[in-house]
């Protein structure tokens, strides 16, 4: 193989977990990787605290639409100078519009892995889709030539070999004794946010935040987010009965030592669902095949109104043990092995 040179683009801070573990097994396998990192909620800091070696540009330009747009023509340019220098011969990425489009315009091959079939796309194939096993697509030739389906869900390949950090409880302050609730507020910038999530939302902090027996760990995705969750409740936060971390930390740990979990999906709600771990999603969008798929098999609850959540929602502490986390998946093999297939074809 003459060209072995793949180009990551992490534009959201879940692509930096998902990603790891296959930069790591393609540079094993001898591909060069190069990764740019789009400043935007907690990357750039997920890249630090995982080592990734990357260079950053481009930013977030908000919920707006007009800004939306006009941050993807900015940022594709910003990438244009990266492309040129470094000449991959792939580009791969969990979503970024950017990449895909600057990828395009170059005639530069494309993988493009997505776990939400509602996620807007641009309206162009790329060479090769990776959804999960449960995704289907009534019309693959609009959005990929190929697509490539993999075992189980997008956190399965990341939590293989997940090693609990003990000292968590130790760092945030955490009362052992009660129940410790992790929860993921809407993301209030993407284009699937709705006004049913940010409802939801409250009324869980709420309702959770009366309970005495009760501590909250809530994850902003950004730090305007996090101002308004102080705003909104500074009496908890005083009290400790909400606590919003002052460094990010590994998602994983916050999920593995919580009780149960609670999130405006993304994923965080399908970390719970990998890890075994109680997973209520209030995301008030379209439902997606993944979260239909962990409904279905009891490892998702769905609370889709205010008057559920006191009645679905189980308050209680769970036995849990510092192991090493070995879920059966086939998931990372079956997307290097793709990725590399693919760019057999293309030499």
């Amino acid at each position: 193989m003459k060209n072995k040179k793949i180009w990551i683009d992490l534009d959201n801070s879940p692509h930096v977990l998902f990603f790891n573990p296959i930069i790591s097994e393609l540079r094993a396998k001898g591909f060069d990787v190069v990764v740019t990192a789009r400043d935007y909620a907690q990357v750039f800091d997920l890249v630090e605290l995982f080592e990734i070696d990357c260079i950053k540009v481009g930013k977030h330009y908000g919920s707006n639409k007009l800004f939306k747009v006009f941050g993807l023509i900015v940022r594709t340019l910003q990438l244009l100078p990266f492309l040129l220098t470094k000449r991959p011969s792939l580009a791969l990425s969990h979503g970024s519009r950017a990449q895909m489009l600057i990828s395009k315009l170059t005639g530069l091959p494309t993988v493009f892995a997505s776990d939400y079939e509602h996620a807007q796309s641009l309206p162009f194939p790329v060479d090769l889709m990776l959804v999960p096993e449960m995704i289907s697509n009534k019309n693959p030739e609009k959005v990929a030539k190929r697509i490539q389906k993999y075992p189980g869900i997008k956190e399965d390949v990341y939590v293989q070999g997940f090693k609990p950090n003990p000292s968590l409880f130790k760092q945030l302050g955490v009362d052992e004794e009660k129940v410790l609730v992790t929860i993921r507020p809407p993301a209030t910038v993407a284009h699937y946010h709705t006004e049913k999530s940010d409802k939801l939302f409250e009324a869980v902090v709420d309702y959770l935040g009366d309970n005495d027996s009760i501590q909250i760990i809530i994850a902003p995705r950004t730090k305007d987010q996090e101002k308004s969750i102080r705003d909104r409740w500074p009496n908890l936060i005083i009290k400790k009965k909400i606590i919003i971390p002052d460094n990010v930390m590994n998602g994983l740990d916050l999920v593995w030592y919580s009780d149960l979990v609670v999130s405006a999906g993304g994923t965080m709600i399908r970390e719970a669902a990998a890890l075994d771990v109680p997973a209520y999603s209030i995301f008030g969008g379209k439902l997606g095949a993944v979260d239909k798929y962990l409904s279905d098999l009891g490892r998702l609850k769905l609370i889709s109104s205010v008057e559920e959540v006191k009645k679905i929602i189980l308050l209680s502490k769970r036995k849990r043990e510092n192991i090493c986390i070995k879920r059966n998946s086939n998931a990372l093999k079956t997307i290097v092995a793709s990725i590399e297939d693919l760019l057999l074809q293309l030499n």
